[in-house]
């Protein structure tokens, strides 16, 4: 690729994950629209961005590791990788670097390019406030800008100098399905909307999969016991689909498997109760209305550096937002199935509890919007001001 243009600015983006993927793919079209569509675009990314016009310099599911104990193993490719897009970086000299959450892999790509004017912003924050506070004086030495999700998060790196914007959660432009829809959902996708039905998020990533899958599936079957006529549907994404696809062979209930964005907001409207991996999809959850229990394990090795590190009370972005458990949520020991059948089957029975989920959510998705722009067109003009700032 060439070096671009003075007037069409080339924003060089990385994202190294599914929910980075879509959030990056937004961001894309938020600067095409900003811009007029002048424009352009390279960089890491998967099939979402990949739509926007964005060719990948190699695939994400490189670099989508999670966990100590999982990662291990990559580290001399992610290694190679990390070299590779820093090279690439150079050669075609970007108007600006937009690393996307994926801190492992993007910051050191970004801590690396330090003094080669080439403005760097990141977008989504490091979690300093969960773990490892350290890390804000650290990334706040070669970051140019921070662009974050969470309202309580500016504080955090703006005390080390370094520039950040609150620009709102991403969940908040999702998919937005009417209730009047439910019925003909259900009918698409051959549901009883009559009958119980329970969405099961297993994960976005390979490891999550394996490793969660097999327990929600004991956990419907025990389910089914009490729920004779129980119903499942599972959102997926096509970089997990197969493991998805193995996981339901002798489903012991009616399932539906779905793939894309429209199709998974779908699926929270028609369904009564989501059993879901810890992560982003908890808080489109709660976006969408859907009572939830959120359960996740991980390897034994990555759960006991945890413990030392971690330094949070919840795990679930609703509850950290409002500081009180509204999702409930069990980890690591609690991640099991008698514990998971107790507290799905209490929210199928109790209208009450479902209510009082429904409001906790509407509380803490209040926190969650940025002020004038929805989440995306703010980064995206954020981004062109620090590129117009960084030309003067």
């Amino acid at each position: 690729m060439t070096e671009p243009k003075s007037d069409v600015p080339l924003i060089y983006l990385i994202a190294g994950e599914p929910s980075g993927d879509q959030l990056g793919a937004r961001l894309m079209a938020a600067l095409k629209q900003e811009t007029g569509g002048k424009i352009r675009f390279a960089g890491i990314g998967g099939e979402r961005m990949s739509a926007e016009g964005l060719e990948s310099l190699f695939p994400i599911s490189e670099i989508s590791v999670m966990g100590l104990a999982e990662v291990l193993p990559h580290i001399p490719n992610i290694l190679r990788r990390i070299k590779q897009t820093k090279e690439h970086i150079l050669k075609i000299k970007p108007s600006a670097l937009v690393t996307i959450d994926a801190p492992g892999f993007s910051l050191k790509v970004s801590k690396g390019l330090k003094g080669q004017s080439i403005p760097l912003i990141h977008y989504v924050a490091p979690s300093v406030w969960a773990w490892k506070p350290k890390r804000a004086e650290k990334v706040s030495r070669y970051l140019d800008h921070l662009l974050t999700l969470l309202p309580f998060e500016p504080p955090y790196f703006e005390k080390h100098g370094l520039e950040t914007t609150f620009v709102g959660h991403p969940v908040l432009e999702g998919e937005q399905i009417t209730e009047a829809d439910r019925d003909a959902i259900c009918d698409e996708f051959s549901l009883d909307p009559s009958a119980p039905i329970l969405t099961v998020l297993p994960g976005s990533r390979r490891g999550e999969v394996l490793r969660l899958g097999p327990l929600f599936k004991e956990a419907v079957i025990e389910l089914r016991k009490s729920l004779p006529n129980l119903q499942c549907v599972i959102p997926t994404v096509s970089n997990v689909r197969p493991f998805i696809d193995e996981l339901i062979e002798q489903w012991p209930t009616p399932v539906r498997v779905i793939e894309g964005v429209k199709g998974k907001h779908k699926a929270f409207k028609c369904s009564d109760v989501a059993l879901a991996a810890s992560g982003t999809v908890a808080l489109e959850l709660a976006v969408d209305h859907v009572p939830t229990v959120v359960a996740y394990k991980v390897s034994p090795v990555t759960a006991f550096f945890a413990k030392f590190l971690l330094k949070i009370k919840y795990v679930s972005l609703a509850n950290i937002l409002l500081n009180r458990e509204v999702q409930p949520e069990l980890i690591q020991k609690n991640c099991n199935v008698p514990d998971i059948v107790k507290h799905i089957s209490s929210l199928f029975r109790d209208r009450q509890k479902r209510e009082d989920q429904i409001k906790g959510y509407t509380e803490a998705v209040a926190k969650l919007k940025a002020e004038n722009h929805m989440p995306s067109i703010k980064a995206a003009k954020t981004i062109l001001s620090v590129i117009s700032a960084s030309n003067k």
